[in-house]
């Protein structure tokens, strides 16, 4: 099952790029809807109906993390490193292991500035 999914990513990979070659001088705008519907069509393959939906409901509301994590599903299908299709628990842990390489820690430093203030200094 893991070569299929192998197979057809690669498969839809190499259309595309000969696609692009042989068609002369496309338009980006073209050349972006095809690759989004050669995505789709192996993220449909991959990944199963409750999954595709935590997807699509992450992508409206982080697209970049959403984008990581289908170029990350691709590259496993393409490498048939998925034993079947991805399930919504699957898709979570996924989503724990991108999260965790992109995290950003946060740290926060106070400079306090000293002040002259004449009721501290003392006057002899």
């Amino acid at each position: 099952m893991a070569y299929l999914f192998a197979r057809a990513a690669d498969s839809y990979f190499q259309a595309f790029i000969h696609g692009q070659d042989s068609s002369g001088d496309p338009s980006q705008q073209e050349a972006k809807q095809r690759e989004a519907e050669i995505r789709n069509t192996i993220l449909a393959q991959v990944l199963d109906q409750a999954a595709r939906a935590r997807l699509s409901n992450l992508a409206l509301v982080k697209p970049d993390k959403a984008k990581a994590v289908e170029n990350y599903l691709i590259q496993m299908a393409r490498f048939g490193q998925l034993p079947g299709k991805v399930s919504e628990q699957g898709l979570i842990e996924i989503l724990e292991k991108v999260s965790q390489q992109t995290e950003k820690k946060t740290t926060v430093k106070f400079n306090r500035r000293k002040v002259l203030d004449s009721d501290e200094e003392d006057d002899y």
